[in-house]
């Protein structure tokens, strides 16, 4: 016979999203429960972990472009409360980002990009290649021009993901470590129902299992529009103390992301190919190609890991927030390749309608049910 425990609010999702939400409901005085089978081992480990609301943005996303901004601007206090609450390190840099050109094409595509973030307001400084080569030594001869963005900052995804693990064990958080589907009672949402038969009864269940959100048993087709999207990502070792680079560094293909012990984080390919969980070589080669002739040194880099992840994309690349058409289910997911930018501003929005203040005007216009088709009753 099954068990049964109870909180105020259910999360399926130990990805940072899922986890920054558990934590800030709980310290609104919430009791949470959070369930995941792999608790940090999804998108997250895979991710640069580049909070680049600048040097990221795209033609036609202003809606996106404004949340991403805000939560770029939340992104230090957050960081700062994380850390204060674990004393754990995130990795979080402000360093900026410096996108660089290696030949003519690449000077037009930049000039294209500068035009489209000042059309946007966005501050960026235009560099000639020796300022590029003074900011960045390793950066290769040829180097033709570049555009930094202060604003721009990173952190070390997994180190962002253990240090909220810990924050929501010291808030109280009860995390399963296992799979979970939706309980239902009476056309409505009433908890979880975890791998092992343990339902938790949950007045809110906020869905935040990033790629696999329209997976979870309990969802609807239509619910929740969210598709993986492959990409792979290589990291290759340094040293701290002799660092490759300084700050994120972007070329027309490929970026590199530094670390603090070292590491550099090479990515990312975006495939269409479902939840394919294989690495392939034709991946690793260009994107080696791709950081070398940027950065030479990169041969000079041992060898460390592919990883292999799924970004949650939505039909507009923006995230899904807030209530669904399933009553008692919140949103929290379709973050695509913004999911560590818009952790703080995610959890902020979540908190507040779990608290039951609704959604923020500034998240309308990512509301959840913005694309639903399910039938729900």
């Amino acid at each position: 016979m099954s068990s049964a425990t109870a909180a105020d609010v259910a999360v399926i999702g130990g990805g940072p999203i899922g986890l920054a939400v558990a934590w800030r409901a709980a310290q609104r005085g919430l009791t949470v429960a959070l369930a995941d089978p792999r608790p940090g081992r999804g998108a997250a480990w895979a991710a640069a972990g580049m909070l680049a609301p600048v040097t990221e943005t795209h033609p036609g996303e202003d809606a996106l472009l404004a949340l991403n901004l805000r939560s770029a601007a939340a992104w230090p206090a957050f960081a700062e409360d994380l850390a204060a609450a674990t004393g754990l390190p995130l990795g979080y840099r402000s360093d900026g980002t410096l996108t660089v050109a290696r030949d003519r094409d690449d000077l037009e595509w930049l000039d294209d990009l500068r035009a489209l973030q000042e059309s946007q307001g966005l501050v960026v400084e235009r560099l000639s290649g020796r300022a590029c080569r003074e900011l960045e030594p390793s950066l290769a001869p040829g180097t033709r021009g570049g555009l930094l963005a202060t604003a721009d900052h990173q952190v070390d995804s997994r180190l962002l993901t253990a240090a909220l693990w810990r924050a929501c064990t010291l808030a109280g958080v009860a995390v399963h470590e296992q799979e979970a589907g939706l309980l239902m009672a009476g056309g409505k949402t009433a908890g979880l129902r975890l791998a092992d038969g343990t339902e938790v009864l949950a007045g809110r269940v906020v869905l935040a299992a990033g790629a696999w959100s329209a997976r979870v048993p309990g969802v609807s087709a239509g619910l929740v529009p969210v598709r993986p999207v492959k990409g792979q990502i290589v990291y290759l070792r340094g040293t701290a103390e002799q660092p490759l680079a300084a700050r994120n560094i972007r070329g027309a293909e490929v970026y590199v992301a530094p670390r603090a012990d070292g590491r550099i984080a090479v990515g990312a390919t975006m495939e269409e190919r479902g939840f394919d969980a294989v690495p392939t070589a034709g991946a690793v080669h260009e994107l080696l190609r791709a950081a070398r002739e940027l950065l030479p040194g990169v041969d000079e880099l041992a060898f460390d890991e592919v990883v292999v992840g799924w970004r949650p994309a939505t039909p507009d690349n923006a995230p899904l927030l807030g209530p669904t058409d399933l009553d008692g289910l919140v949103a929290a997911t379709g973050h695509h390749r913004n999911g560590i930018l818009l952790t703080p501003a995610t959890a902020d929005a979540l908190a507040a309608v779990l608290a039951g203040s609704g959604l923020p005007d500034w998240a309308r216009p990512f509301d959840a049910r913005r694309f639903a088709t399910a039938q729900v009753g």
